[in-house]
C-alpha cells in the first residue's frame, strides 16, 4: 500500500511541476493538497483521488496534443515528446488503478 501512495504523490508532484511551469498556482496548491485525501480514510476520499489521477492523464494527453501537432506539421522530430508525455500519462493512470486494489478498498471502505 505505501508503494501505491507513493507513486501517487510522485505523480502528484510530477502534474503540480507542469501546472507552476503553465504559471497556474490554483492548481499547483490543489495538487499539493491532494494526497492529504489519503488520511480521510473514506470511500469517497479514495474516488475523488482516482478521479484526479485520470484527470491528470488526460492533461497530459492534452499537452503530449499541443506540443506534438505543430512539430508533426513542420516536420520537426516528435516522437521522443509523444512518447514521453504519453508514458507520464499511462504512469498516472497506472497510479490510479492501483488506488482500485483490494487493499485500498478494504481501507477506505464505507463505513
Amino acid at each position: 500500500m505505501i508503494a501505491r501512495i507513493t507513486l501517487y504523490i510522485i505523480v502528484t508532484f510530477l502534474i503540480a511541476a507542469h501546472f507552476l511551469r503553465m504559471g497556474n498556482v490554483i492548481a499547483v496548491a490543489l495538487c499539493l493538497v491532494a494526497p492529504l485525501l489519503f488520511l480521510v480514510r473514506q470511500r469517497w476520499s479514495l474516488l475523488l483521488l482516482q478521479w484526479l489521477a485520470y484527470v491528470a492523464a488526460v492533461v497530459w494527453l492534452a499537452t503530449a496534443w499541443q506540443i506534438v501537432a505543430p512539430r508533426w506539421s513542420s516536420g520537426e522530430p516528435w516522437l521522443r515528446a509523444a512518447a514521453i508525455l504519453v508514458a507520464v500519462a499511462a504512469i498516472n493512470v497506472l497510479a490510479g488503478g492501483l488506488l482500485r486494489s483490494r487493499t485500498m478498498q478494504e481501507r477506505y471502505r464505507e463505513r
